[in-house]
């Protein structure tokens, strides 16, 4: 029989994340490389685990993640959202707890684009009088 895999893509501003779940010991490697090398911020790195902590799952799980796009905030919502949406797969009954805490439903925040005539998206020039 071959072993479960449960998989799922999350999104967070231009940020992919596809996730893989598999029991283990807790092993996370993103890109490739284990999570302490490839995010350096703390604040990240506990917004990646949210979902594992909340359903009790925390390292009980092998997790294999490929992200691409984005900056780091926005990789690290999108690996949460992509493990949130691959918890789900393992077990339906996570449903309300990671619902209630907002980690199923996609943050569609983007940047907004520039207009023309202005400096950002809504920041205009200096105003000279005279």
């Amino acid at each position: 029989m071959a072993e479960q895999r449960f998989n799922a893509t999350g999104k967070r501003k231009t940020a992919v994340a596809r996730v893989w779940l598999k029991p283990g010991s807790g092993v996370v490697l993103i890109n490739d490389r284990p999570v302490d090398n490839y995010i350096d911020r703390e604040t990240s790195k506990m917004v990646i685990f949210q979902p594992l902590v909340l359903t009790g799952t925390y390292g009980k799980l092998d997790i294999m993640v490929n992200v691409q796009g984005g900056g780091g905030s926005g990789q690290a919502g999108a690996i949460r959202h992509g493990i949130s949406k691959a918890l789900l797969e393992l077990n339906p009954e996570y449903r309300e707890v990671l619902k209630k805490a907002g980690f199923l439903t996609r943050d569609s925040r983007v940047k907004e684009r520039k207009k023309y005539g202005l400096r950002s998206a809504r920041a205009r020039f200096q105003y000279s009088k005279r």
